[in-house]
């Protein structure tokens, strides 16, 4: 499991590492120098003649350290300083003068366009107001320039905790950050500004004990902690999953979900949802089992579903439910009545909203699955705010909740109960496609029945979820794709998972 930490959680890193483990500022400076111009000199024919701009803070310190080296590795090399030289911090003025005993050249009135790489050593993480004036119409002539770029620990202009852009900022190439990437480097939309990230390490590190709240991201390696199949399983040995799902019209849903809950490993998935989708889902999956609702009176119905409650292991209800009558009462049963692992997708959280009073039995063993406009309207908060800063609002609502939130974007977040972050890397832009949300809450249904390790289930069931994407993108690619063929590619990437 990859960590993430914030702005903050750095500093006190780089603190603890200076102060306790009494390793030099300096000699931290010049590992991280070191690292970005070795990969610097990979592509040498862009360093015909480099510009490294330098802040006042120890970020424009990294930015003279690393123009010193390639200045010292034979390259053309020249310095500008930004800023009131009385807020340079003592290891920047530091770096500055042994910059100036080597005769590194600078530069107060730099033609941008004649550099073929321009190196961004502004601000840093430290950024925590816009950028103006003349900082500003820097990162504009940076951006203009039409050099390579390349940022010394985050692009100029990004917030480090959220990827906020802060009136303005460097798009760079390529950026190079330290010990750990930072939640900015990877959310929307200071990722797109990062260019291809790497993360060096410099010699900081995390104490064993240490108990800080980090930013977790999953990794393929974290699927060593799979249940491996019983040989002598049975199928109802790998979860019985009720999907509730589907209703007129919106059959699609319901397959989709069940479809991918057979294929995560669940040993019986069986759909309830409307009559007239029961011709369709016998054609389409065969392997499921169906209850649709009859003509019954309510009480008799609501035995069914009682019946359906006990038989499961696990119930995923919402996706295609619609929120007409039917839906409510559906919605309201399951969450009344269920104390087994529970999926809560799509309109299930829509009712949930309107109806604020079922929010009371939703619990710990409750995953939502909002995307953002679900998500606005089962908090109130406008969806542009909850982008500001979706770990922030995913962290509280799942606190104020206590179940598992899963806020579903371009980087879903996952916040447990206990305020654990994961935040995925897996996915693609071609997910943004009908039925990929219901095949999601189909694979978090899967892992539940199978995995009973109940918090894991919600971030790894949304790794592969990105996982499959990424397999459909591979084979037909972003704009072709549906959620049909992240289904063929939740398939593939299982098979490889078990190889």
């Amino acid at each position: 499991m990859k960590k993430i930490v914030s702005c903050s959680q750095m500093k006190n890193l780089d603190r603890h590492t200076i102060e306790v483990k009494k390793v030099p500022s300096l000699v931290l400076m010049e590992r991280a120098a070191l690292s970005m111009a070795e990969e610097m000199v990979k592509e040498p024919g862009r360093l015909q003649n480099t510009l490294v701009v330098c802040g006042m803070g120890n970020n424009g310190g990294d930015g003279a350290a690393i123009a010193r080296i390639l200045f010292l590795w034979g390259y053309q090399v020249s310095l500008l300083f930004l800023g009131n030289p009385e807020h340079m911090s003592e290891e920047t003025k530091r770096q500055k003068e042994i910059c100036d005993s080597y005769g590194v050249p600078e530069t107060n009135n730099p033609c941008w366009n004649e550099y073929t790489t321009i190196v961004d050593a502004v601000f840093g993480i430290g950024l925590s107001r816009n950028v103006q004036g003349v900082y500003q119409e820097m990162m504009e002539q940076i951006n203009q320039s039409g050099a390579y770029i390349w940022a010394v620990d985050i692009p100029s202009g990004i917030n480090g905790d959220t990827g906020a852009v802060m009136g303005m900022a460097v798009r760079a190439d390529e950026t190079v950050t330290f010990a750990f990437a930072k939640a900015g480097h990877y959310l929307y939309p200071g990722t797109s500004f990062c260019g291809k990230l790497h993360v060096k390490d410099i010699g900081i590190y995390m104490e064993p004990d240490d108990r800080e709240t980090y930013l977790h991201c999953p990794e393929i390696s974290d699927f060593k902690c799979f249940p491996e199949r019983k040989k002598d399983g049975n199928k109802g040995t790998f979860g019985k999953i009720l999907i509730v799902a589907g209703s007129c019209n919106m059959a699609g849903a319901a397959y989709l979900s069940a479809r991918a809950a057979l294929l995560t490993g669940s040993g019986m998935v069986k759909i309830h949802t409307v009559e007239e989708n029961r011709m369709i889902l016998q054609q389409l999956l065969p392997e499921a089992l169906l209850y649709t609702d009859s003509e019954k009176n309510r009480e008799e119905r609501k035995k069914m579903w009682q019946k359906n409650l006990d038989w499961a292991d696990v119930v995923v209800v919402g996706p295609g439910i619609g929120q007409e009558q039917r839906a409510r009462e559906l919605t309201a049963f399951y969450l009344k009545n269920c104390r087994k692992p529970m999926v809560v997708d799509a309109d299930a959280l829509n009712i949930i909203s309107a109806e604020q009073h079922l929010k009371e039995f939703l619990g710990n063993h409750c995953i939502l699955t909002p995307h953002m406009g679900e998500f606005s309207r089962i908090t109130g908060i406008s969806i542009s705010k909850l982008k500001e800063n979706p770990v922030f609002y995913a962290r509280r609502t799942a606190r104020t909740l206590g179940a598992v939130c899963v806020a579903k974007d371009a980087r879903t977040v996952t916040a447990l109960a206990d305020e654990t972050i994961y935040l995925n890397l897996s996915g693609n832009d071609g997910m943004a496609t009908a039925g990929s949300g219901d095949v999601l809450s189909g694979i978090l249904g899967g892992l539940l029945g199978q995995y009973k390790a109940f918090a894991m289930a919600a971030p790894l069931g949304v790794y592969l979820h990105g996982l499959a994407g990424d397999e459909a993108c591979r084979t037909v690619g972003k704009r072709c794709m549906t959620a049909a063929d992240i289904l063929q590619g939740l398939a593939a990437v299982l098979k490889k998972i078990e190889e």
